[in-house]
């Protein structure tokens, strides 16, 4: 048990490096200066530190509006996702109705279409509609992208609460979607972290769509595409960090629910 042990803690190690050192490099670079990037061989610890190369790029044309743009597509995506999800998920998880298992099957084929079919014909109904170029378009794209993942990730957590503690809480006086909200809820916290996280994470990181469906109210990753062949490496670099840094400050925030999955207290 104990070799078992230190090859599992060996394997969480090996996992952890392999997603921290790229993020570690990436951050190193950004926050390093310009000449340093040219130095060879180049040092793994920070002997040049300056902030020139990001507050340039965060000065430059379009950047902090796609960031203002990303956070509020990928905010509303979450709300959106999780408002129209969660209770989707309830119902899958609740009650047995005819065309259940079709249904959780059809939810993973939306998945099977690639963005780049879907995002010409949703440019043409947004310009029909009037909705091109704006944040509601990318925020519709994205939460049809995550509300699969969302419904089934809720439905197997709401799986989990049992029946019979909503029940008692009608049975005191409670109404249906109060013993819903003060005991189901709270239960199902991990599975909305977890939800949510998830959600995020792919507005944050999709870029193919928010390109094709704006064009002067780009998102960050949309912007940093359109000028990434034609900045210099240090710039690169920089939105690189742009990119990393407000999933990693959205995980750091939700984490503390979705631990508790694993009986971790929250803190």
């Amino acid at each position: 048990m104990r070799a078992q042990r230190l090859w599992v803690q060996a394997a969480c190690v090996a996992i952890s490096l392999f997603m921290g050192v790229p993020i570690y490099l990436i951050t190193l670079a950004a926050l390093s200066s310009r000449e340093s990037l040219n130095d060879f061989p180049l040092s793994l610890l920070p002997t040049h530190p300056s902030g020139e190369t990001m507050s340039t790029f965060l000065r430059s044309t379009g950047i902090l509006g796609g960031l203002v743009n990303s956070l509020t597509v990928g905010l509303s995506t979450v709300a959106l996702s999780l408002a129209v999800g969660l209770p989707a998920g309830y119902a899958l998880a609740r009650y047995a109705f005819r065309g259940r298992d079709a249904y959780q099957l059809s939810l993973l084929l939306t998945r099977a279409l690639p963005i780049v079919v879907l995002s010409v014909p949703l440019a043409k109904v947004f310009l029909t509609t009037g909705l091109y170029d704006t944040a509601y378009a990318v925020t519709l794209l994205h939460t049809a992208l995550a509300l699969p993942t969302t419904v089934l990730i809720s439905a197997a957590i709401f799986v989990g609460v049992p029946r019979e503690q909503e029940e008692a809480a009608m049975i005191f006086g409670a109404s249906p979607m109060a013993a819903f909200g003060r005991v189901v809820v709270p239960q199902a916290l991990p599975g909305i972290a977890a939800s949510a996280i998830f959600t995020f994470v792919l507005s944050w990181n999709e870029v193919l769509g928010a390109s094709i469906l704006t064009l002067n109210r780009r998102t960050l990753p949309a912007q940093v595409l359109a000028t990434l062949g034609e900045s210099p490496l240090a710039f690169r670099f920089a939105g690189g960090l742009a990119l990393v840094l407000p999933a990693l400050v959205f995980i750091a925030v939700v984490r503390r629910y979705l631990l508790n999955m694993w009986g971790t207290p929250l803190r």
